[in-house]
């Protein structure tokens, strides 16, 4: 038994037998691990060895430079229509302003006038006609004209019956005067010519008078002159007042119709206003 085993010791083809297990163990150890680092090179290679597609970048280039003008056209779009915006408030504010101010001035020069007014003639009795419409009777007259016809001569025609007053002015395309504020016009009394009526501001004198027949509603009567003014040294004044039904035509067209009291008949007195 012991000659068996020291025999198997020394045998040298037992020792080359297990000599050769252990290289083959770490050849194939070695063949490992070198095949190990050849895949990560490998891998690493393949890695660094992807191809970039030059097509997919300037596509993602072109997407973004889209999306920059994109934005920028929005941009623009929102600034112009913030100023179109602005544009139209301050147009809208600047009409208003002027519809305001046209309400304001058109309401000053009409001031309210309705379809009924109070009318009174006056003028000394060797002087001429003057007319005055006014809203109420202790309101400033909206129209006041001088007519070149004796107040004598006025009082026949209407002691007559009716008397019809009409007075015409000349019509300009360029003017846009409203027709109470015309300066000057043709006169004609019951169809016959009469000279030429002027328009005329409410003076002192004429003031005075309107606040002296202002408590008379309607009637015909003189009033005391001043003395003290050598043109009315007959100190007369001849007045008559009534109330008018004021009728529009058109802009270039009115008519103030006298109201008689009892309502019945004709009016005494009509006047007419008429642009042509």
């Amino acid at each position: 038994m012991k000659t068996i085993m020291a025999k198997n010791i020394q045998d040298p083809a037992s020792k080359r037998q297990f000599h050769w297990t252990t290289k083959v163990s770490n050849e194939d150890e070695e063949v490992s691990t070198k095949s190990c680092s050849k895949a990560i090179e490998e891998v690493r290679g393949e890695k660094d060895k992807v191809p970039v597609d030059s097509n997919s970048s300037k596509n993602l280039l072109e997407q973004v430079k889209r999306e920059d003008d994109k934005q920028v056209q929005e941009s623009a779009a929102t600034s112009a229509n913030a100023t179109r915006k602005k544009l139209q408030a301050i147009a809208v504010s600047r009409l208003r302003s002027v519809l305001t101010a046209f309400g304001r001035h058109r309401a000053h020069f009409q001031q309210g006038l309705g379809t009924r007014v109070v009318g009174t003639l006056f003028g000394n009795r060797r002087g001429h006609v003057h007319f005055a419409f006014q809203k109420d009777p202790n309101s400033q007259p909206v129209f006041l004209i001088e007519l070149a016809t004796p107040i004598t001569g006025l009082v026949r025609e209407m002691a007559s019956g009716l008397a019809r007053i009409a007075l015409e002015c000349d019509k300009e395309e360029k003017k846009s005067t409203r027709l109470l504020e015309e300066p000057r016009w043709r006169t004609y009394c019951n169809g016959k010519r009469c000279g030429f009526a002027t328009r005329r501001d409410c003076g002192p004198k004429e003031w005075n008078i309107l606040k002296a027949v202002e408590p008379i509603s309607m009637g015909a009567g003189v009033l005391p002159g001043n003395a003290d003014d050598a043109a009315e040294s007959d100190g007369e004044l001849m007045y008559m007042r009534a109330k008018f039904e004021r009728v529009v035509g058109s802009r270039d067209s009115e008519a103030f119709y006298m109201m008689n009291p009892d309502s019945n008949g004709a009016p005494e007195l009509s006047i007419y206003l008429l642009r042509v």
